[in-house]
């Protein structure tokens, strides 16, 4: 992949990850990009790396620019591996007294990856700066979104923001920018892969989110450019970009259900059916949603765009069933809010799914309705009447819900006009 300029002597020196199909757990079938960049002013600076996988990549990217040994400051936005993977070989051919630029948690975290006594780190904080010439670079700390060393770098005099893992996407593509995805379809795509990142990684994060992105507001800064660590670059449209941030911050989502359920013997899967009909009839899109035939981040991201889910499960062994139990302690960790929660599921000679679920639901602390319902074996034509009048009951009280929230539910393509 060919480096590209920016903006006036800044450069993209990442590289693309065609192949990667899981990226720390959950799936990514159209790759990623591991986005690094060099700023060519007096004091020429390189802002993160790339995965240790794609060094040389990246090494012969930036020698394509510039000798690294006239390389004078490194910063590194977040340490994670996919971002920090190649600093120890990028060390290994800029001077020796070059200075790198973190936070102090990035420091501290940076040492128990690598030997760092001989290196000559500075650790900064929002609102300190460095002059590199023409441009002056700014920092602002954002913890826990989503690592504790996280921070972004604004770049005055161009009027961008080196935002880290915020605002991002797995997408691996030749493209660059947002105005180069050239269809409806292509758009769509792209904010359906950051309402994907969000959901799947800054979920827990939002309230967080929605005061760091305050906080920048108040600085006064103009943005007119957005260039992530991963996917593409915002350069058309960076106010979606915000825009789409604050509203999953704020924990908007579409008026309708996602139904998200596993089966043994079926009888559950007959069960999503006259729900789904159900739902339906009171006017609500619905989507269904087979666990054990989806990756796991499609079922969370799905979840995250809908007002309501409906979790089913068959009971084993008085339990859950294995890949619903799954899903929803990962549900857990990522925190969600103000989705309506309800459960349905088949049982043999003994229940204990729904109950579990409901057990969960509660733990997460997800508005609930209830009771659940559940089937002995299964179903018959009175068991099909009760599953669709449970679906038209679930989907109004979904609308009561969506109707508490004053902002309208998020609309995934507003990129076209």
């Amino acid at each position: 992949m060919n480096v590209i300029e920016i903006k006036p002597n800044i450069f993209w020196v990442g590289a693309v990850d065609w192949a990667v199909r899981d990226f720390h757990g959950y799936v990514t079938p159209s790759g990623t990009t591991y986005n690094n960049y060099l700023i060519l002013d007096e004091e020429i600076t390189l802002v993160d790396t790339v995965k240790h996988d794609f060094l040389d990549v990246g090494i012969a990217n930036i020698k394509s620019v510039v000798d690294p040994s006239k390389i004078k400051n490194i910063v590194i936005n977040h340490i994670e591996n996919d971002h920090m993977g190649a600093l120890e070989r990028v060390m290994e051919i800029v001077p020796h007294d070059v200075t790198i630029y973190t936070t102090k948690r990035g420091m501290e975290g940076m040492d128990r990856f690598f030997d760092i006594s001989k290196w000559n780190i500075k650790t900064v904080k929002t609102g300190d700066e460095i002059t590199t010439g023409k441009y002056k670079l700014r920092f602002i700390e954002t913890p826990m979104i989503h690592w504790p060393d996280s921070m972004m770098t604004y770049v005055e005099g161009a009027k961008l923001l080196l935002s880290q893992d915020a605002f991002g996407q797995h997408i691996a593509t030749a493209a660059r920018f947002d105005d180069e995805f050239i269809d409806c379809a292509s758009l769509t795509e792209l904010e359906d892969a950051t309402v994907d990142y969000y959901a799947n990684i800054l979920m827990p994060f939002g309230a967080l989110i929605k005061a760091k992105i305050g906080e920048i507001q108040k600085m006064g800064i103009e943005i007119d450019m957005i260039a992530p660590d991963h996917g593409i670059i915002w350069r058309k449209n960076p106010e979606r970009a915000i825009g789409m941030y604050l509203d999953m911050a704020n924990n908007n989502a579409k008026e309708r259900i996602v139904i998200i359920y596993d089966t043994m013997w079926h009888s559950t899967e007959h069960m999503t059916l006259p729900i789904m009909r159900g739902i339906r009839d009171e006017g609500l899109d619905c989507k269904v949603i087979k666990l054990r035939a989806t990756p796991m981040s499609v079922a969370i991201k799905e979840f995250w765009k809908s007002r309501g889910c409906l979790i089913g499960s068959p009971t084993l062994n008085n339990e859950v069933f294995p890949s619903i139990a799954e899903f929803m302690v990962h549900l857990a960790g990522l925190r969600p809010k103000e989705r309506l929660m309800a459960a349905f599921g088949s049982y043999g000679w003994g229940g204990g799914a729904v109950n579990w679920l409901y057990e969960m639901f509660k733990k997460i602390k997800l508005p609930v309705m209830e009771p659940g319902i559940a089937v002995q074996y299964r179903l018959k034509a009175d068991d099909e009447k009760k599953c669709y009048e449970y679906g038209r009951n679930f989907a109004r009280q979904v609308k009561e819900l969506q109707s508490k929230f004053s902002g309208p539910s998020s609309k995934m393509c507003k990129l076209c006009k």
